[in-house]
C-alpha cells in the first residue's frame, strides 16, 4: 500500500463548499487527516492560503488577543483555523468579519469535536458555514482487492494506523491514540473524569459492540450511575468514537426495540480496544463476527447516497435485519451482513423483509461473487456491494 493516499471525492465536495460559502467546517476525529487534506488545498485553491493552528501556542494568542484585527489583514486570502473548537468565543468575530466582507471562502475552519460540541458556532455563524465531516479512510479509497480490504478492517481507517510500515507499529499507533484521547482531548472537551475508570468504560463499550445500548447495565458494571453512563456516550459521540444506528418504527402493532446499538466507529480502534494484537489473532477472536459487522456498516454508511438514511430492525421476539435503509422514513432495502462466505437466508430475514415490503434486498459477505439467494434477495461481496451503491439501490 502506498504511503500516501488522495482523497479525490472528499477534495471536491470540499473546493466546491468554498466557492459558495463564506466558510466552511471540515470536523472529524484527531488524526483522521483533516490539516493534510486543508493544506493540500494550496495547490488547488483559486487563492493564497493562511494557516493558524491553535494548539501552536503562538497562534493561539495572537487570534486570543484580537482576532478581528489580525484577521482583517487576510481578508483576500483563504484562512485556515485548526482545532477551533479550543476557542469558541473566535466564532462571533468571524461571523463580524464575513457579513463585512461576505465572499466565498473566507475561512476553513478544522474541529475535532461535532457542531454540537463546539458552543455557540450555530447561532454565530448560521447561514455562512457548511459543515464537512472527514471520516478514516473509507474502503473506495484505499482497498483495491481482498487482501487490503482484510488489512484496512485490521488496522482501521486512521491514516497513520492503515500506512503504517508493519502491524506492530499499527498497533501501538492506536494504543497511543486512545490513551491520547483518553487522557487529553476528552478533558479539553469538558468530560472530569478518571483516565483509568474511562478506560475501563471503553473496553466494556468495545465487549459490547454492535448490541443494543443499555445505560443501567454498564453502570451497575462500572459502578457508576446511568446518567454518568449516558454522559459518557454524549462525549464519545460527539468526538467521532462512536456511532449510534437507531431502529426504524414501521409497523405499530409489533413490539419493536427502541433502543439504539452502539458502534465503536473505528474497526481498528476496536481491535486495539479488545487486545487483538495481530491480524490472524482477528477471524478466531469471540467478536470477530461484530466487528466485521460494524466494519461493513461504517463503509455502506459512510457511502449512502444524500437522501438515504441508515437504521435497524429489530422486534422484541428476536426477529431482526442488521441495516435498512430508508428514504423519508420509508424502507427500501433490507440488508444483512455475515462473516460467513456461505450465507443462508433465515426466516427472520423473510419476515423483516414481508414486513418492509423491500424491492431490494442483500446477504452482504466479505468475499464471495454476485448470486441470487431467492428471488428477491441477492448474496454480494461487500466491495461489490460499495461500488455499486450509488446506482444499486435506484434500480
Amino acid at each position: 500500500m502506498k504511503g500516501m493516499v488522495e482523497r479525490k471525492e472528499i477534495t471536491t465536495k470540499l473546493l466546491e463548499l468554498l466557492n459558495f460559502f463564506p466558510a466552511v467546517g471540515l470536523i472529524g476525529s484527531r488524526q483522521v487527516g483533516k490539516t493534510t487534506l486543508a493544506r493540500s488545498l494550496e495547490s488547488a485553491c483559486q487563492r493564497p492560503v493562511k494557516y493558524f493552528d491553535l494548539e501552536r501556542l503562538e497562534d493561539y494568542r495572537k487570534l486570543h488577543e484580537d482576532p478581528g484585527f489580525l484577521l482583517e489583514q487576510f481578508r483576500e486570502r483563504l484562512v485556515i483555523i485548526d482545532e477551533v473548537q479550543r476557542l469558541p468565543g473566535l466564532f462571533a468575530e468571524l461571523r463580524s468579519l464575513i457579513d463585512r466582507h461576505r465572499v466565498p471562502g473566507r475561512f476553513l475552519l478544522l474541529g475535532s469535536a461535532s457542531p454540537l460540541m463546539i458552543r455557540n458556532i450555530s447561532d454565530s455563524l448560521a447561514g455562512r458555514i457548511a459543515y464537512l465531516t472527514l471520516n478514516p479512510f473509507h474502503q473506495k479509497e484505499v482497498v483495491p482487492g481482498i487482501v487490503e480490504m482484510k488489512r484496512h478492517w485490521w488496522r482501521g481507517g486512521f491514516p497513520d494506523s492503515l500506512l503504517a510500515p508493519n502491524d506492530d507499529l499499527s498497533f501501538q499507533w492506536r494504543e497511543s491514540f486512545i490513551r491520547t484521547y483518553i487522557e487529553r482531548d476528552l478533558q479539553f472537551m469538558g468530560l472530569k473524569t478518571d483516565p483509568v475508570r474511562f478506560r475501563i468504560f471503553l473496553q466494556m463499550l468495545a465487549a459490547v459492540h454492535g448490541n443494543l445500548w443499555n445505560a443501567q447495565s454498564l453502570g451497575k458494571s462500572l459502578g457508576v450511575s446511568s446518567n454518568t453512563i449516558k454522559h459518557y456516550l454524549h462525549f464519545l459521540e460527539s468526538s467521532f468514537f462512536v456511532h449510534l444506528l437507531h431502529p426504524l418504527f414501521v409497523n405499530i402493532k409489533k413490539r419493536l426495540v427502541k433502543s439504539p446499538k452502539v458502534y465503536i466507529l473505528d474497526s481498528g480502534v476496536l481491535h486495539a480496544l479488545l487486545g487483538v494484537r495481530q491480524p490472524d489473532e482477528l477471524p478466531s477472536h469471540p467478536l470477530a463476527g461484530a466487528s466485521w459487522e460494524g466494519y461493513a456498516l461504517s463503509q455502506i454508511i459512510q457511502a449512502l447516497p444524500n437522501g438515504l438514511e441508515p437504521f435497524f430492525y429489530r422486534t422484541s421476539d428476536g426477529t431482526e435485519c442488521d441495516l435498512v435503509v430508508a428514504k423519508s422514513l420509508r424502507a427500501v432495502a433490507c440488508i444483512e451482513i455475515k462473516f460467513s462466505n456461505t450465507p443462508k437466508v433465515t426466516k427472520g430475514l423473510l419476515n423483516v423483509i414481508e414486513t418492509m415490503n423491500t424491492k431490494h434486498n442483500f446477504i452482504l459477505t466479505h468475499s464471495s461473487y454476485s448470486y441470487l439467494l431467492k428471488e428477491n434477495i441477492r448474496a454480494m461481496s461487500l466491495p461489490e456491494f460499495v461500488r455499486q451503491l450509488p446506482t444499486i439501490l435506484d434500480s
